[in-house]
């Protein structure tokens, strides 16, 4: 089992933070022309796809528990739910508002991480991530009146990522996250499979399955290497650190997920958007300041 490493986690979630904006961009791009189930699949059949020769090559351990497999198998079931949801919502909302509003996950990570994973929550901690939760209460713009009932769809993904990544945070330091990655790929296809399988030979030409083209195929490959990276990431991050501590530090991704939806959609905060991801990104700043503060005392 592996130490803690507190400003290591912090590194690596910084960097899935940089990442995964780009990736749900891509999805939202593919989320216009292609059926969300067939991104679903894509994006885990890339990840087995990458990683699967890479644990073969380093000789990475591939044992598992019966508590890791158990574990592993419900944190696939919410990745897929989660994919999915974050795709659907991204159809219909604009990139940042749809981040945005999924940003109450560090809140539910925190509160989750002390209440379930009985991780240590000082007050400033708590009080910063209470801090970065009001600034996205600034970005979230669209009302349900202008976007109705798919305003709901990120905060689902919230509650079943904060839930995921609370049970990767559990596995993480009893098994390779390589290994990890690739199993949790190969699970997630052979769900999809027959599911996909079945949906599209029930509902026959009413499915409008249609086959990627050159553009998409490329972007298909792109989402899948950036989210697979982006992942691993995230997962050895939770090996060195506790959820709690590294809830903030996701903030990080509203100013990339700004920058993204401005390069790719043409799209900019307004002011009061823009102050909330400055206090938002402050937050999260606070966090790291802090944690080196803590364990340069004696």
């Amino acid at each position: 089992m592996s130490p803690d490493r507190p400003l290591l986690g912090i590194a690596l979630m910084l960097c899935f933070s940089a990442l995964a904006p780009f990736a749900d961009a891509i999805a939202k791009i593919l989320g216009q022309t292609l059926p969300i189930s067939l991104i679903v699949l894509f994006r885990f059949v890339a990840q087995m796809v990458i990683l699967l020769p890479l644990v073969a090559l380093t000789r990475r351990t591939w044992s598992f528990t019966p508590r890791v497999l158990r574990l592993s198998l419900m944190r696939t079931v919410l990745h897929i739910l989660g994919i999915g949801l974050m795709v659907a919502a991204l159809r219909v909302l604009p990139l940042a508002d749809a981040i945005a509003i999924a940003f109450v996950l560090p809140f539910l990570m925190l509160l989750l991480g002390k209440f379930i994973l009985h991780e240590e929550v000082g007050p400033r901690r708590l009080a910063a991530c209470a801090v970065g939760f009001a600034g996205t209460l600034l970005i979230v713009q669209p009302s349900f009146q202008q976007v109705g009932w798919p305003a709901l769809l990120p905060l689902a993904v919230a509650v079943n990522f904060a839930f995921f990544i609370l049970i990767t945070r559990s596995v993480s330091k009893d098994i390779d996250p390589m290994a990890l990655q690739v199993v949790s790929g190969g699970m997630a296809v052979l769900i999809l499979l027959p599911v996909l399988g079945g949906y599209y030979l029930w509902a026959g030409p009413a499915a409008d399955l249609t086959a990627p083209n050159a553009t998409e195929w490329m972007l298909l490959a792109g989402m899948g290497a950036i989210g697979t990276l982006a992942h691993l990431l995230m997962t050895w991050s939770l090996r060195y650190a506790p959820s709690t501590t590294l809830a903030p530090i996701q903030y990080v991704e509203l100013p990339v997920t700004t920058f993204a939806g401005w390069l790719i959609f043409s799209d900019l905060p307004n002011g009061l958007a823009a102050l909330g991801i400055t206090i938002s990104v402050s937050a999260g700043i606070y966090i790291i300041l802090r944690e080196r503060a803590m364990l340069a005392q004696p």
